[in-house]
């Protein structure tokens, strides 16, 4: 994205791509959501599977080993993103482009309604 400004790529989309996130559900580790060259990939953690109170983060998402890969952001992951005029405040406060979806989560979903939480990986910074 190109910004009117200058001309130039905004700050997040140009470091995107490679970026990490804990998914935690009711504060524990849940799996890890990375962006990928592609758009996105959730995975479970071995030891959330293992667990024996185990849910799923979403009914769209059920428990499994293999990754779940999308184009993007999946819809689940999309949904916890602010929206009209708490997006426009979120991303010039923030200074988030309004179409880096991943940035937007990792800024602003540690601390969302509901379970799910989506924290940088530890050792990383939100953008």
């Amino acid at each position: 994205m190109l910004t009117p400004e200058l001309g130039e790529p905004s700050p997040s989309t140009a470091t995107r791509g490679g970026r990490r996130a804990l998914v935690r559900l009711d504060g524990r580790p849940a799996g890890t959501f990375v962006e990928t060259e592609r758009g996105t990939r959730f995975t479970y953690d071995p030891d959330w599977l293992r667990h024996p109170g185990a849910v799923p983060v979403s009914l769209a998402l059920p428990l499994r080993s293999e990754p779940y890969d999308w184009p993007g952001l999946h819809p689940v992951f999309e949904n916890l993103l602010p929206e009209g005029w708490l997006l426009g405040i979120a991303t010039t406060k923030l200074k988030i482009a309004p179409d880096d979806g991943f940035g937007l989560l990792l800024a602003t979903c540690a601390d969302c309604v509901g379970a799910v939480e989506i924290l940088p990986m530890p050792g990383e910074t939100a953008p």
